[in-house]
């Protein structure tokens, strides 16, 4: 039997966006915090691995976006940049970069431009495969029906994918919301699947050689 593959995923975003919900609900149990904390002033970053039901392997890479901490000073901004191109730098070390996902809270997309170019225009040139994952949409009759409302806004802002996930990561102790919470981790894992595995004859990209 062949080896099983793990995939590098980067998760990134604004504060408020739910990475780290969204990694417990790719990981169907609470493994990253979810509790805010506006100190956190650098890009530092957390890794959790993740195996879904099918057996499939992801190292999923949680980052600090650049407007999460208010708090940041020109040289603590300029460090935060240093930071993320070193977790580039080190996941060249590890079979590169398989798939980004670019984490929106809905009604947020024209705030969110800065760690977008950041991420997939300067630090990965533009050649990693980046997937929306839209939150926030438990309020939606049909959690898709929010993508086909505001897809202009992306196109407007110039912001590219190869796929979405429009997702909810509410579930709360009486509940509610508990079929949409079990939809989006479906819908979740088969964007992450589906993008990650469309390369999987080769490597992750690991920058400029």
């Amino acid at each position: 039997m062949a080896p099983v593959s793990t995939r590098n995923v980067v998760i990134f975003g604004e504060v408020g966006a739910g990475k780290s919900s969204v990694i417990n609900l790719m990981a169907g149990q609470e493994i990253a915090p979810t509790s805010s904390d506006l100190l956190r002033c650098t890009l530092h970053w957390a890794e959790y691995q993740i195996t879904f039901k099918n057996g499939s392997q992801y190292n999923v890479f949680d980052t600090v976006g650049l407007r999460e901490a208010p708090c940041l000073q020109v040289g603590e901004y300029l460090s935060a940049i240093t930071n993320a191109y070193r977790l580039i730098n080190t996941l060249k070390e590890r079979g590169g970069i398989n798939l980004l996902l670019f984490c929106i809270r809905a009604g947020k997309v024209a705030a969110c431009q800065e760690n977008y170019r950041l991420f997939f225009e300067f630090l990965c040139e533009k050649k990693v495969p980046l997937a929306l994952v839209i939150t926030n949409l438990e309020g939606e009759r049909r959690m898709e029906d929010w993508y086909t409302r505001n897809r202009r806004y992306f196109d407007k802002y110039n912001i590219r994918s190869v796929g979405h996930a429009c997702i909810t990561t509410a579930n709360l102790l009486d509940g509610s919301y508990g079929d949409k919470y079990e939809e989006s981790r479906r819908i979740l894992r088969k964007v992450v699947e589906v993008h990650c595995n469309a390369s999987m004859d080769s490597e992750g990209w690991a920058g400029a050689r």
